[in-house]
């Protein structure tokens, strides 16, 4: 019979069998530490815990210790705890050399996140405490397939208080993120029959490939002008559409279109997914409501904590019509995959708390200050478009230049990560160009940095 020990804190494998006396300890031990079971560093239990766990002498282990110790497979030192030594130390690695213009690029101005440094920690982990404090058994159990309640209940309260959204906690569902409900909703609709899903032209390309991959259908594009989605162009079962800061371009979707789309869905029975990724920062007017509001048997609300927290956190969520509460519950349970409930219950503390309005009022200060910054500091030249809300801004290049291939060239060559428009548009052809700029990504004491180096970057290719 093999032996393991496990009375130092943590187990361990050893092919020891008792028969084999000290050698064989002491070949167990060594091929435990050559096979990596035994990593450099680790503190291995004394020789008193070791001699009881194993049922041998303390001396039989002590011997066993010096022997190894002599080969250089353990150190030991007086007062300290017996480690195990680096057979094959490693030869300090160099980092890679970059050419002068190859720079390692950072994210910079790439939209697409929040400032992550900026992530209420305290908040949280109050919240933590809290939630450990008087959390049910229950909590750390296998969770409902549709999330916390908990969760839900402060979801139901707060989306309707912020953003207008018809809801209770029975058509709300817990997921990981836009990208998992994008996933969940393309296969439950193309089981129903669903062959096509409309996106916006131009749109992120990401959540386009995620519903292909998800379920095989049809991808259409539709045009979007300064009114937001053009809805008499829509010959679709189902739309995707961020109606109230439209990404990229940041229109809103304005109110008779609005009116027209939930219409156009009520009649032919057509399905809208809205995207409200970054509804609650607005800056320069009152928000925007929820589409929802106007049609929830017929529209999908999907947001998440990723622009108000971090993505990090995959959490998202999605507010139903009832007949497709049943359909995305199994779709989830199919997958095995939700959000961890700790985590749900924290952020529903968070909520329920107030600390999470405060944290987004304390973000929406410094968003459209960097924005300020970032709108006095841009050339003339530059239209900015979309500035009213969000964490971006689209600067529309000109037409007699410079184009996007000449900015994105620059800015590899400073390390600067910038978006440009030409990767979201749906077919071929001419299309608009210009620059994507998440003001909100850089951490607070880079985003002056980041901001002089995108306006290098502007200088260079304005000549």
């Amino acid at each position: 019979m093999t032996l393991s020990w496990s009375s130092s804190g943590w187990d361990v494998h050893l092919d020891w069998r008792p028969d084999t006396g000290a050698r064989g300890l002491a070949e167990a031990i060594r091929a435990a530490i050559r096979d990596r079971r035994l990593t450099p560093g680790t503190a291995m239990p004394s020789t008193r815990e070791l001699a009881k766990d194993l049922g041998i002498a303390r001396g039989t282990v002590t011997r066993v210790y010096a022997d190894l110790s002599a080969e250089g497979y353990l150190h030991t030192s007086q007062g300290a705890a017996t480690k195990v030594r680096d057979l094959h130390p490693a030869a300090p690695v160099s980092a890679p050399r970059l050419r002068a213009a190859e720079p390692a690029v950072h994210r910079g101005f790439a939209p697409g996140s929040p400032d992550v440094s900026l992530f209420p920690r305290d908040r949280w982990l109050s919240a933590t405490r809290r939630v450990l404090q008087r959390a049910p058994t229950a909590l750390f159990g296998y969770p409902d397939e549709r999330g916390s309640v908990t969760l839900r209940e402060a979801l139901a309260g707060y989306l309707a208080r912020t953003r207008g959204v018809l809801a209770d906690p029975e058509r709300i569902v817990v997921c990981a993120g836009f990208s998992h409900a994008m996933a969940l909703l393309a296969r439950v609709l193309r089981d129903r029959g669903a062959e096509e899903i409309a996106f916006e032209c131009p749109s992120l390309p990401q959540f386009r490939a995620v519903a292909k991959a998800a379920a095989e259908v049809r991808i259409a594009g539709v045009p979007v002008d300064e009114h937001g989605l053009r809805v008499s162009e829509l010959d679709s079962p189902a739309v995707v559409l961020t109606p109230a800061h439209q990404y990229p371009t940041g229109v809103p979707l304005a109110p008779d279109r609005r009116t027209e789309l939930t219409r156009w869905a009520t009649r032919t029975g057509a399905m809208v997914i809205e995207d409200d990724y970054d509804g609650e920062f607005r800056f320069d007017r009152q928000q925007v409501g929820a589409l929802q509001a106007l049609a929830p048997e017929r529209v999908a609300y999907v947001g998440t904590a990723s622009k108000t927290l971090a993505p990090g956190l995959r959490i998202g969520w999605l507010v139903l019509p009832r007949t497709l509460v049943e359909p995305v519950r199994a779709a989830i349970n199919a997958t095995g995959w939700r959000p961890p409930a700790l985590e749900q219950a924290v952020l529903a503390e968070l909520i329920s708390s107030g600390g999470y309005d405060q944290h987004i009022r304390r973000c929406r200060g410094i968003y459209r200050a960097r924005r300020e910054k970032l709108l006095d500091a841009i050339p003339d030249w530059l239209v900015p478009h979309g500035i009213a809300a969000g964490l971006q801004v689209l600067l529309r290049l000109p037409e007699s230049g410079p184009g996007e291939a000449a900015v994105a060239a620059a800015a590899r060559r400073r390390g600067l990560g910038v978006e440009m428009l030409g990767r979201h548009w749906i077919g071929e052809g001419p299309h608009p160009q210009g620059i994507v700029v998440g003001y909100a990504t850089p951490a607070e004491h880079a985003f002056g940095p980041t901001l002089q180096t995108f306006l290098d970057v502007l200088a260079e290719v304005s000549r």
